[in-house]
């Protein structure tokens, strides 16, 4: 991927984030009943938004980048198998744990947020998978179901520790689009070689 790709990958992913941070949040505001005081306090609200968009694709892309560096190293630790089966052990585990953790640490105390949010990403993540392995190759599955899952799921963490289903909304949409934007796009970005080092693909589609 060269300075060009780059940037326009960074670019295109601060307005997928602020798109869909725009749009949750003023979703969020309607169906809240909630209204601003003029024209100015509503403007001001759309630039937090946007500018809390932006925040969310930067920590997005924070994570794309780390995925790859694990997925690189990850592949030169295990054999190709190996890898493959340690992604989707540590995506159901990160799965398990958003929906059931806090279900069991809170005495049994009813969680059906938690349920939802998993069944949330897990759709995201095999609508994304799908359309990848469309676009690709098989092989591109399991990787994409593993950043889809597990590294969103790492990435929601400091919000799920605030406890507050508003705030949890805000973050995972935005963050699940620059997610799924990222992944979609990558093959486009770089060359064969590359490509292969994500998803282990060793033969033509």
């Amino acid at each position: 991927m060269n300075l060009r790709k780059w940037f326009f990958l960074f670019w295109t992913a601060l307005l997928i984030g602020a798109a869909g941070s725009l749009v949750t949040g003023l979703i969020m505001m309607l169906l809240n009943g909630e209204r601003t005081n003029g024209i100015i306090d509503f403007l001001l609200y759309l630039l937090i938004l946007f500018g809390s968009g932006v925040m969310i694709s930067v920590y997005s892309q924070m994570g794309f980048f780390a995925y790859l560096i694990l997925n690189y190293m990850g592949k030169g630790v295990f054999p190709k198998r190996g890898w493959q089966i340690v992604q989707l052990v540590l995506t159901v585990l990160a799965l398990l744990d958003v929906m059931f953790l806090r279900l069991f640490v809170g005495g049994g105390r009813e969680r059906l947020s938690d349920i939802v949010l998993g069944i949330i990403i897990l759709a995201a993540a095999i609508v994304t998978a799908y359309v990848k392995v469309k676009k690709t190759h098989i092989s591109a599955m399991i990787p994409t179901l593993f950043f889809m899952i597990a590294v969103t799921v790492v990435e929601t963490i400091g919000v799920l520790r605030i406890d507050v289903n508003a705030a949890t909304t805000f973050i995972v949409v935005p963050l699940l689009a620059c997610n799924a934007y990222q992944m979609l796009i990558l093959h486009k970005l770089v060359d064969g070689s590359a490509e292969q080092a994500v998803s282990g693909r060793t033969e033509q589609a």
